[in-house]
């Protein structure tokens, strides 16, 4: 089962993912709003496993300290992006790594470029691509330890091979697919 929420000023989307069979689930990105995202986690009748945070930026990481305390659940973010958090991490995501949850696994992707420990999380159908890739568009590559091509080569050589069926979830603005954006994106025409 999968809940997106738009939370804060900066209308960031918080995902809420969950196995209905064990009753487990994780969060990515909660960016701010925590009573609406834990009133959701009720109504879904999940147990947090984890708190996953693609990349370090306010919008993205603002309610995880508050999301920890009521959850108990481990806050996991890359390791260069950790100081955007506020507090020492409960984990380090890593490219290629396997976060198991109830009987799916969730594979981190590290894709730099709008942010140094930029990460997107890759499961079956899906892909939760942060700031990486919108509708349409890009992060923001402007920023401190911003990297414009880097971005580009991680989309293109990470992201577009996961396959033209998979949905694109991002970190603002409406979900996509891999095809669509692989076609139609302009960031991506030659």
């Amino acid at each position: 089962m999968l809940r997106e929420l738009v939370v804060g000023p900066y209308q960031a989307n918080c995902y809420i993912l969950g196995d209905k069979e064990t009753g487990e689930g994780l969060v990515i990105d909660p960016g701010d709003e925590v009573f609406r995202i834990v009133k959701e986690i009720t109504r879904l009748e999940l147990t947090i496993r984890y708190i996953l945070i693609t990349h370090g930026h306010i919008d993205h990481v603002g309610g995880a300290q508050e999301l920890k305390k009521i959850t108990k659940a481990p806050v996991w973010i890359h390791p260069l992006d950790a100081g955007g958090l506020g507090f020492r991490p409960d984990g380090d995501l890593v490219e290629g790594q396997k976060i198991p949850l109830g009987r799916f696994w969730i594979s981190v992707i590290h894709t730099p470029g709008h942010s140094p420990g930029g990460v997107c999380f890759h499961t079956t159908g899906a892909v939760f691509t942060g700031d990486a890739l919108f509708a349409g568009s890009i992060g923001r590559t402007d920023f401190p330890g911003g990297n414009h091509h880097q971005l580009i080569q991680g989309v293109v050589k990470k992201i577009f091979p996961l396959g033209d069926n998979v949905r694109a979830y991002p970190g603002h603005g409406p979900h996509t697919t891999i095809g669509r954006e692989r076609k139609t994106n302009p960031f991506f025409q030659r």
